[in-house]
């Protein structure tokens, strides 16, 4: 469902979003973001967004973002396996830790 429509300039350049589109895209919370952009053709775009911690920003770094990229196009094309569930993840992890560490 999309939606169009119409909406006032209220003071101090006030936009309300109307009720039903802030619900069904979960715009109602405390501090809600939206990021805004003027295109060249004059459109100007709201888009939401999710603020990111600090101590998570480098996640989202281009590079970082390349590098995530990169990974889902070997999955994609058959050359990394997926199919291990988290506990054999954690599991391999426990069995690497007790071989560099082994009980004395």
């Amino acid at each position: 469902m999309t939606f169009h429509g119409f909406v006032a300039m209220q003071g101090r350049g006030l936009v309300a979003l109307p009720a039903e589109l802030r619900r069904r895209r979960g715009l109602d919370g405390a501090g809600v973001q939206m990021e805004i952009t003027e295109r060249e053709d004059g459109v100007i775009e709201l888009r939401p967004t999710v603020p990111v911690p600090a101590d998570q920003a480098w996640f989202w770094t281009d590079r970082w973002q390349q590098r995530e990229r990169e990974v889902d196009e070997h999955v994609a094309a058959g050359a990394i396996s997926t199919d291990a569930s988290t506990d054999d993840f954690l599991a391999s992890l426990d069995q690497l830790a007790r071989e560099e560490h082994p009980a004395q």
